[in-house]
């Protein structure tokens, strides 16, 4: 009995105990990163805003707005209205992450453009994604507390469709973050070498963020598909 305890213990810890460490140090990797290079003011003296209208102009887009905003979504592109959400401290200031970061969301405005697959893809979840996310605490709550197999099933299939959206977000964060090292650079917006290693430490910070919450979501899909193995 203690021995099955031990096994499931380790088994839950496996599959939530360590993504939810992992999605913990992401965010807290990403601060701390963006704290340090916040405080590094860019050469070029631009603003994110500023960045994000000359990488949008050399790359014949002229139909983004670019928006100050402090929405709970943060910095992102919204390929709906082709409307670039920088928060305020993003969109004013001119530090190394600041530009980093405007250019990340460049990268989708530019990924838009070229009708880069992942994005599409991306964008057709999108429903689907945020139903699945507004009943799954309700899903999971009935069927651990009242043991409904239909719910737990659903919240299987709710799972699964937020980690298909998870997995396709890795290729379009990743492709959008390439771009924008290597359009910052070819503009000349960034030109030390600590301007280059700050948006590419940035970036890359960023993207633990969207690996913690791939595994996260897969931990829980796994640990799902166990429950209701076992209550068979």
């Amino acid at each position: 009995m203690l021995c099955l305890f031990f096994m499931n213990f380790s088994t839950y810890f496996l599959l939530i105990g360590v993504p939810l460490v992992l999605g913990l140090w992401a965010q807290w990797h990403v601060s701390s990163i963006m704290k340090r290079y916040k405080k590094i003011i860019a050469s070029s003296g631009l603003s994110g805003s500023e960045t994000a209208q000359r990488i949008l102009e050399a790359s014949g887009i002229h139909d983004v707005k670019i928006i100050s905003s402090d929405s709970m979504m943060g910095d992102h592109y919204n390929p709906t209205d082709k409307t670039l959400h920088l928060s305020q401290e993003i969109f004013s200031g001119a530090s190394v992450a600041a530009i980093g970061i405007a250019a990340h969301e460049c990268g989708h405005a530019l990924q838009h453009q070229k009708n880069y697959a992942p994005l599409k893809w991306r964008m057709i979840l999108v429903p689907a994604t945020q139903f699945s996310s507004q009943i799954l605490p309700f899903v999971i709550l009935g069927g651990f507390f009242f043991h409904i197999t239909h719910l737990i099933s659903l919240g299987i299939a709710c799972y699964a469709i937020l980690m298909v959206f998870q997995l396709i977000t890795l290729p379009v964060e990743f492709d959008a973050s390439a771009r924008a090292k290597v359009i910052l650079e070819k503009m000349g917006i960034i030109k030390s070498p600590l301007e280059i290693n700050g948006v590419r430490n940035v970036l890359n910070a960023a993207a633990w963020t969207y690996v913690a919450a791939f595994v996260a979501v897969l931990g829980n899909l796994i640990y799902l598909l166990m429950v209701r193995r076992d209550e068979r």
